[in-house]
């Protein structure tokens, strides 16, 4: 598990408007492409969701999972596997950089094992398309402005 598929992207919008987004769980299904659902089962003392149900629909990839969110400070979160149907483990970060001005550099890291047999290049693929769908959608989402 020691290999990860990263990728950023740079979004027109400042680092709270784009974590406004990131967190906002119940609204991934509407940009995420890969979240068919999501529902968060516990929120820490500021109100962050702590553990977060997925259903995730990405080809080769499909499961209904629980993850655990750890919140580093304003700008970085990431997430470890709780539970699943099929993924041996799944740990991933979104680190969020300001640009200047209000623009926001998204770096997003992401390592999936499943529990059945697969090439790591096909792994990999299938991360590198559910960064890719993920990044994308985001930049989308943030751009179009609070009433999306």
């Amino acid at each position: 598990m020691a290999e990860h598929t990263s990728s950023s992207i740079t979004i027109e919008a400042a680092p709270a408007d784009v974590m406004g987004v990131i967190s906002d769980f119940d609204r991934y299904p509407d940009w995420t492409g890969e979240v068919k659902q999501a529902e968060v089962i516990s929120r820490d003392g500021q109100g962050r969701a702590e553990q977060v149900r997925l259903v995730l629909d990405a080809g080769a990839i499909k499961d209904d999972h629980t993850l655990a969110y750890t919140w580093n400070g304003a700008n970085e979160v990431s997430w470890t596997l709780v539970k699943s149907q099929m993924l041996r483990a799944i740990d991933g970060s979104y680190t969020l950089t300001p640009v200047g001005g209000d623009r926001t550099e998204v770096t997003y890291r992401l390592t999936v094992d499943v529990k059945i047999p697969m090439l790591g290049m096909i792994k990999r693929k299938a991360e590198k398309v559910i960064i890719d769908r993920a990044l994308d959608g985001l930049k989308k989402r943030v751009e179009s402005g609070p009433a999306a």
